[in-house]
């Protein structure tokens, strides 16, 4: 056996192991101004994002996903303190040294750690631009869910790109006056969020470019289907995030 061999067998034995296992996740890029932007589809709520060598997870969970497997965050964007987008173990898996976790006040008292930002609250880290949106049911009798004012969606600016990640909400009047979103995530699954009816009465007031339903559980996506084949100034895209 050569060296030029061992040397080359090494070589992809180490590759191996330092390349993030996205491989059984769905993807998709998107070009940016200034980079490309691959948006990694883990499950229910859980996304990541990666741009220009950043990685960017959003309510990691390991009940939807092989964290062990996955890359470690430069930035980490908690919505809520729900069991379902906040996963503290999860967390301090994915976490390095210098990883700056994003959360509202009532998860940051149960993490004793990142910082709070709070609706309407602007930030830039590592050269993204973070904004912290309303996310709140508004259903008569389903407020106790996700009570006005304490929870967060996320719009975030990459490359010129505006990526709406709106947590757990309903179709709310900030929402609903939204402008300028390239890319947005809708949850669909009441009482907790919205039903199909809700995403598309919104998709059809603030009109994102492209529309990914997700957080949507035993949905009928079928149903959203139908209602956004009338509207033509919104891509509707369907990916595993039951």
């Amino acid at each position: 056996m050569t060296k030029s061999f061992l040397f080359l067998a090494l070589f992809i034995l180490i590759t191996a192991v330092q390349t993030p296992a996205y491989g059984k996740y769905e993807k998709d890029v998107y070009e940016t101004s200034t980079g490309k932007l691959t948006i990694h589809f883990i499950g229910h709520a859980s996304l990541i994002l990666e741009f220009k060598g950043k990685v960017i997870h959003v309510d990691p969970c390991s009940m939807f996903g092989d964290y062990s497997i996955l890359p470690k965050a430069d930035i980490i964007l908690i919505t809520h303190n729900h069991p379902d987008h906040f996963d503290k173990k999860t967390i301090e898996l994915i976490s390095k040294k210098k990883t700056q976790i994003v959360l509202n006040s009532a998860t940051f008292d149960e993490l004793k750690k990142g910082f709070v930002m709070k609706n309407g609250d602007k930030k830039t880290l590592d050269g993204i631009v973070i904004e912290a949106v309303p996310a709140y049911n508004t259903t008569a009798g389903r407020e106790m869910y996700h009570p006005k004012g304490r929870d967060n969606g996320f719009i975030l600016t990459i490359g010129k790109k505006r990526i709406y990640i709106a947590g757990d909400t309903e179709n709310t009047p900030e929402m609903n006056e939204l402008k300028n979103i390239d890319i947005a995530f809708l949850p669909m699954n009441q009482p907790y969020t919205m039903v199909p009816e809700q995403v598309a009465d919104a998709a059809g007031k603030f009109k994102p470019k492209i529309l990914y339903p997700y957080h949507y559980g035993e949905t009928d996506i079928s149903k959203l289907v139908k209602l956004m084949q009338t509207n033509k100034d919104v891509e509707l895209k369907i990916r595993k995030l039951q």
